[in-house]
């Protein structure tokens, strides 16, 4: 099975994407390419109809949207929600730590990380680094340094005859990356090498001193298409720059007539509470000012934005737990997701997904009129379900979701799996979802 142009660009996008900035830095560049104007939220906007915009907030999130040909109080938006971050190890403000000559970074653990497969990984660094410049003023510049500089080094089992009976890690003790060995009375400090990689490889001549950073480990081996046909993807992050980048394409390529709405926040992971997530007011400040923009609304912005709300629905798209060959027991038999078997509806009778009975026939009524497979996913009633952005959205906006997914292995590990034809049957169904 050959893999397509859509696949490819997703291949290249995951790789040149390892941390939320970098994800919202490259989305913007396609965003370009495809005429949307950038936007500023600090200034006022003069939206026209049938136009393009983007907006980016902290670098980490973006929305991008069609003010479409309607008017929005009665047509609505069609928005489609993800999320650009993932569970990693994030490097402590003070990072220095050294052991046995051996220079090593005091890390974080970012969001629900499967711990386990981060050990005895080439692994780079990427992320913001603020700095002080020549005169004063304060900049920022993205890092990125490709390069496998640091590995976690596994325990020998000779030395620990218990690890593989289910061995805890100690976050704390056990995860700090080693970066190189030091010479007798040598010292290495952290924020002296970013500072000269800023100099040198960042043409930052004019920085004088590291203030802040955001920095995160992350593999270096390169996302793959794999399997004797082909028909799996394997890269680190698919949760959730898979969801993001099919959605930024389905948008592109959708027709202009609807007001249809991207949004990628970011902090997901770590419960959405900020102001780039999606607990905090991003999402409805651009609605807001969309309906502002809009001389065919009529009476107060407060119900002209209701109106509105109440004609549009969110599609928060995000990837599915599918059924693990070897773990098919933890799956509810008859809501067992299988890679390259369709999108998958998510559902929880306790809010952890917003999908309801309507949203959900609205989904399933685009499948059918495609032919595009579908499936369900609902947790074991004995184990607990994990959540997205579709129930903070919807609590926020008052806005009919759905909850929908690629069905994917491994997810939260260093490495995730999911399905290349499930690449295709959502771009389909997220651009039909933005074109109704």
């Amino acid at each position: 099975m050959a893999s397509t142009k859509r696949q490819e660009g997703l291949l290249q996008f995951l790789q040149q994407s390892p941390t939320p900035f970098h994800a919202v830095a490259n989305m913007a560049t396609m965003l370009d390419a495809a005429g949307f104007q950038p936007l500023d939220s600090s200034n006022s906007w003069n939206l026209e109809k049938n136009a393009r915009y983007y907006v980016t907030r902290n670098d980490s999130a973006v929305i991008a949207f069609k003010t479409g040909a309607g008017n929005l109080p009665d047509a609505g938006f069609r928005i489609a929600g993800a999320h650009t971050d993932s569970p990693c190890l994030k490097i402590k403000p003070h990072a220095d730590v050294s052991s046995q000559s051996y220079a090593q970074l005091g890390v974080e653990v970012y969001g629900g990380a499967l711990l386990h497969p981060w050990f005895d990984r080439d692994l780079s660094i990427a992320g913001r680094v603020n700095y002080q410049n020549a005169d004063g003023g304060v900049a920022s510049v993205l890092v990125d340094l490709k390069d496998p500089v640091g590995f976690i080094p596994s325990l020998a089992i000779h030395l620990d005859r218990t690890a593989n009976e289910g061995r805890l890690i100690n976050k704390q003790k056990e995860l700090p990356p080693i970066l190189l060995q030091l010479d007798e009375d040598e010292k290495f400090n952290f924020e002296d090498y970013l500072l000269e990689h800023l100099q040198k490889e960042r043409d930052c001549l004019d920085a004088k001193a590291v203030l802040s950073h955001e920095l995160l480990l992350y593999d270096t081996q390169p996302p793959a298409i794999v399997g004797l046909r082909k028909q799996f993807i394997c890269s680190a992050r698919l949760d959730n720059l898979l969801s993001c980048y099919i959605a930024l394409h389905s948008l592109i390529e959708s027709g202009d007539e609807s007001a249809s709405i991207l949004v990628c926040n970011d902090h997901e992971e770590v419960g959405s509470v900020s102001a780039s997530g999606a607990e905090g007011p991003f999402l409805k400040s651009v609605l807001q000012r969309m309906l502002e923009s809009d001389d065919q609304a009529e009476g107060s912005s407060a119900a002209s934005f209701d109106r509105a709300i109440q004609n549009s629905v969110l599609l928060s798209v995000d990837n599915a737990h599918g059924v693990h060959p070897n773990f098919s027991d933890v799956h509810d038999k008859a809501h067992s997701p299988k890679l390259n078997a369709g999108p998958v509806i998510k559902i929880n009778a306790n809010q952890r997904y917003a999908s309801n009975s309507e949203s959900v026939a609205l989904l399933k009524s685009i499948c059918n009129r495609l032919d595009i497979r579908h499936q369900s996913f609902v947790m074991r009633s004995d184990m607990a379900c994990g959540s997205t952005i579709g129930p903070i959205t919807s609590a926020l906006l008052g806005i009919s979701t759905a909850d929908i997914g690629i069905a994917s292995f491994a997810m939260h590990s260093i490495r995730e799996s999911a399905g290349t034809a499930d690449v295709e049957s959502m771009a389909a169904l997220i651009q039909a979802f933005f074109e109704r």
